[in-house]
């Protein structure tokens, strides 16, 4: 399974980074490294969280 990031989300997740690295320097590095662990285990494991909406899963 792929975990696919929308355009948006994908804005949303760097303006995150940028915010997080301005209040504190490496906070943005490891907060994308979790979003990355995240995607992965939702990758391994993709019945694990409930369907939301169509084939759509939340958690």
């Amino acid at each position: 399974m792929r975990v696919i990031f929308t355009r948006l989300a994908s804005q949303e997740l760097e303006d995150a980074v940028r915010y997080y690295e301005l209040e504190y320097s490496g906070l943005g590095r490891r907060f994308r490294e979790e979003v990355r662990k995240a995607a992965l285990r939702i990758a391994a494991y993709p019945q694990a969280w409930s369907i939301e909406c169509g084939e759509v899963r939340s958690k």
